[in-house]
C-alpha cells in the first residue's frame, strides 16, 4: 500500500509540474494574441531615419489548429508584411515576412503578460543581399485593450533603410441594426 502512495505521489507531482509549465508570461501573452483575431484599422508612421506616414489595414487570424497567429498588415487590398506568432516550448517567438523581401525571425526577451506588451530581438535572417539590405532587428508589441493596438518595427540597413515604424491599430467592429 505504501508504494502505491508513493507512486501516486509523484505522478500527482509530474503532473502539476506539467500544468504550471504551460502557465507562463509566454503562454498568457500568446492567449492575448489568439483573441486578436479580426479586421484592423489604423496609421503608421516612420521616424528615426526615415520618414512617412500613411493609413493601413490589419487582419489576424488563426492557423495550425490554432497553434499560430497570422498577422497581415495590408495597404490597399494587398499584404506589404506578414508575421506570424507561435511559441516555442518557453518561448514566444515570431517570424516577419517582410515588404523588404526577407524574412526575420525574432524572440520574446521581456514579456509583461498583464500590461500586454511583448520585446522581440533578432534571432537571424534569411534572404538578406544587396538588393534587400534592410530586416527588422527588433519589434515591440503592445496589446492594449481588445481594442486597441501598438506595433513598432525596427529596422537594420543601409543609409536610408534603418529607422522605427510605428503603427497604431484599432479593431473594427461589425456594425449591427436593430429591429
Amino acid at each position: 500500500m505504501r508504494r502505491g502512495v508513493g507512486i501516486a505521489g509523484v505522478l500527482c507531482l509530474l503532473c502539476a509540474a506539467g500544468a504550471a509549465a504551460g502557465d507562463t508570461a509566454a503562454d498568457r501573452l500568446f492567449e492575448r494574441l489568439r483573441r486578436l483575431a479580426g479586421n484592423w484599422e489604423g496609421t503608421l508612421e516612420w521616424s528615426q531615419g526615415r520618414t512617412g506616414s500613411g493609413k493601413l489595414t490589419a487582419r489576424y487570424y488563426l492557423t495550425g489548429n490554432g497553434s499560430a497567429i497570422v498577422e497581415d498588415l495590408l495597404m490597399g487590398d494587398e499584404p506589404t508584411m506578414t508575421t506570424v506568432y507561435h511559441l516555442d516550448g518557453a518561448d514566444l517567438r515570431m517570424t516577419h515576412f517582410c515588404g523588404a523581401r526577407n524574412q526575420p525571425r525574432l524572440k520574446a526577451v521581456r514579456i509583461n503578460d498583464s500590461a500586454g506588451i511583448a520585446e522581440f530581438t533578432l534571432v537571424d535572417v534569411t534572404n538578406v543581399g544587396p538588393k534587400n539590405p534592410g530586416y527588422v532587428e527588433a519589434f515591440f508589441i503592445h496589446i492594449l485593450d481588445a481594442d486597441n493596438l501598438n506595433l513598432r518595427f525596427t529596422f537594420h540597413g543601409a543609409p536610408g533603410i534603418a529607422g522605427v515604424e510605428n503603427i497604431v491599430l484599432r479593431r473594427i467592429r461589425s456594425k449591427t441594426s436593430t429591429p
